[in-house]
């Protein structure tokens, strides 16, 4: 189904391919209902430890982040210490749009599009850095998409199959509807 941990007491499964496989509208709903209940009731103390775990309790703890909370966001994404945790620390991101949050995958891209060697979560951090450019109307995102640009650099010279800044801006706007959804529900009766 997706990447689980237990977190404060609950086993979570968070992520973009959990949503889709959700066949039924009412089992969307109640996913979405306990995933939001629990995201209000989680604190940071219970989010601190699977952050230091693999990446797929790292997502989760990124989901539940990403509906109620931002603690360590920033911090992990340019860490990035895990592939594919990234994903969900940019979906966070996103969700909560600040222009802080803005900063933080641009720091993320400044880092890591210079380094090909490393291919962790540039792809998503670069979806999540269009979407939010768009949403706040900055006009950032020229610097690294232009021919010359470190993005065009970064797919010239690293092995990645997403070369298309824009490819993931569809998934990133799925988890964020989908977290609105999630967070809608927990307040209906």
């Amino acid at each position: 189904m997706g990447p689980c941990a237990t977190i404060g007491g609950n086993t979570h499964s968070a992520s973009s391919s959990t949503v889709t496989s959700l066949p039924a509208p009412a089992e969307r709903s109640a996913f979405a209902r306990a995933l939001a209940a629990d995201a209000r009731q989680i604190t940071a103390d219970d989010l601190r430890e699977p952050f230091g775990y693999e990446w797929r309790a790292q997502l989760t703890a990124a989901w539940l982040a990403g509906l109620d909370r931002r603690e360590r966001i920033g911090e992990l994404l340019l860490a990035s210490k895990l592939c594919r945790a990234g994903k969900g620390f940019c979906f966070a991101l996103t969700r909560s749009g600040t222009q802080q949050d803005a900063q933080l995958p641009v720091d993320c891209l400044d880092r890591y599009l210079a380094r090909p060697d490393l291919m962790y979560d540039q792809h998503w951090a670069m979806a999540a850095f269009l979407c939010l450019d768009a949403r706040l109307g900055a006009g950032h995102a020229s610097p690294f998409l232009g021919p010359s640009g470190a993005w065009q650099r970064w797919t010239a010279a690293a092995a990645t199959p997403v070369t298309d800044p824009g490819s993931l801006r569809p998934q990133i706007g799925m988890m964020c509807s989908f977290a609105e959804h999630c967070m809608r529900s927990v307040d209906e009766p």
